[in-house]
């Protein structure tokens, strides 16, 4: 029993290499490039889809997280929270600091051993709408309080974007981490040009990427910003990931986002997967990347969605209290029969920053005819305003293709 104990504490010691080609991982000797995902959830599916690691923003169940991911053979880069100047941490106030310093001492002391453990991920975006540059001293802090304590494990800090200006302060103020961590999306294929230009030496990782951002993508003339569908997605996913993290050797591998679901502008925007657990086309491109082969059974494929005769990304305007046609054309790889689920929802107001929690909109019923085809008949609501009809089609597999029209009901 003691002995079955101290090989399940053994650590495994993981190092950042430099050769030749660029830099590696070696992790208990060997190469290990991150075929990995955000999120703590279905990690046997992520074996299954040929993914070795996740992440996780914090360390909030990292025991049960630890010890689940290495009964699966996966890693996990562990997050530590550190606070964001945008949610009121004040890194002048060095009690504050010295506080958080403190708390995160006894989280690696609790983790440090385990064999699942990858990395350590210090703060996320801690960047993103931050103008006092101490932040990166309290991560130099934190960076060494790891390495004094825990000599098998390298640590990184996860930016928002390839950030000039914050890789400059790293530079100089963050000089004791192994890694650089970026967080990109739409711009995911000009990362190793990036990293390059701001002249980052060391290795780095891409800690999320996914579908074009909220913030990136065509706008209405109504603010609502145009979703890609989980089709569009699947291809993005793919040319995005083959044009850089697939290619670029000083790059240690990726974080996909979302390994999950979430409300973030909409239910659908970042997350891989829906609220009933189905996968879309993305994950399918995923198992592609990482291990080469394309899954048995292939979700749905959206070729077309029009409301009106309209489709995205023309502006379309409805009168209210009036019918209108829907139409969709979605096809099955394996000809497997289709069900489908309309939703109609007003578009998100109350809106976070940087992944921040949303709520999401209630469902608005009573004005969709049928919900069970490809094409429907759409009452637009008595109420102007902004939004969005959905379409879920399912392959009664698990698998699932997803859409949505932004729309404005005049007065």
């Amino acid at each position: 029993m003691l002995t079955s104990t101290a090989q399940i504490i053994a650590p495994v010691k993981t190092q950042v290499v430099k050769d030749q080609e660029g830099f590696k991982l070696i992790r208990d000797g060997k190469p290990y490039f991150v075929k990995g995902a955000g999120g703590t959830n279905r990690m046997e599916l992520l074996v299954a889809s040929g993914g070795n690691s996740i992440r996780t923003w914090g360390s909030n169940n990292a025991k049960g997280i630890l010890d689940k991911a290495h009964s699966l053979g996966l890693t996990v880069t562990l997050g530590l929270d550190v606070g964001r100047e945008r949610h009121g941490f004040n890194y002048d106030d060095t009690a504050m600091v010295r506080k958080q310093l403190d708390k995160l001492t006894k989280e690696v002391l609790l983790y440090k051993d385990h064999p699942a453990l990858l990395m350590w991920g210090i703060g996320n975006e801690l960047n993103l709408s931050a103008k006092n540059p101490k932040v990166w001293d309290a991560v130099n802090d934190i960076s060494k309080m790891i390495h004094g304590l825990d000599p098998n494990h390298p640590t990184t800090t996860m930016l928002a974007g390839v950030n000039k200006t914050a890789i400059a302060e790293i530079k100089v103020r963050t000089t004791d981490i192994d890694v650089l961590s970026v967080q990109t999306y739409g711009s995911l294929p000009s990362v190793p040009a990036q990293i390059a230009a701001n002249n980052w030496t060391k290795a780095y990782l891409v800690t999320e990427w996914g579908p074009t951002g909220h913030w990136e993508t065509k706008v209405l003339p109504w603010k609502a910003a145009i979703e890609e569908t989980s089709s569009q997605k699947a291809a993005v996913y793919r040319s995005r990931y083959e044009s850089s993290i697939g290619k670029d050797n000083n790059c240690l591998g990726s974080y996909v986002f979302l390994w999950g679901q979430k409300q973030e502008r909409t239910p659908t925007w970042y997350g891989l997967f829906t609220e009933a657990g189905e996968g879309s086309e993305v994950l399918d491109v995923m198992q592609y990347l990482w291990s080469g082969s394309w899954p048995q059974n292939r979700a749905p494929h959206i070729e077309s969605l029009t409301l009106d005769g309209k489709q995205l990304p023309e502006a379309i305007y409805l009168s209210k209290n009036k019918d209108y046609k829907v139409a969709s054309v979605i096809t099955d790889p394996n000809k497997d029969k289709l069900t489908y689920r309309w939703e109609l929802l007003h578009d998100a107001t109350r809106l976070g920053e940087g992944g921040d929690r949303e709520e999401r909109p209630k469902a608005i019923s009573g004005l969709i005819s049928e919900n069970t085809s490809g094409n429907i008949t759409l009452k637009s609501p008595e109420t102007p305003g902004a939004y969005r009809l959905f379409v879920y089609a399912s392959d009664g597999k698990n698998k699932v293709a997803t859409g949505n029209i932004p729309f404005y009901v005049n007065d």
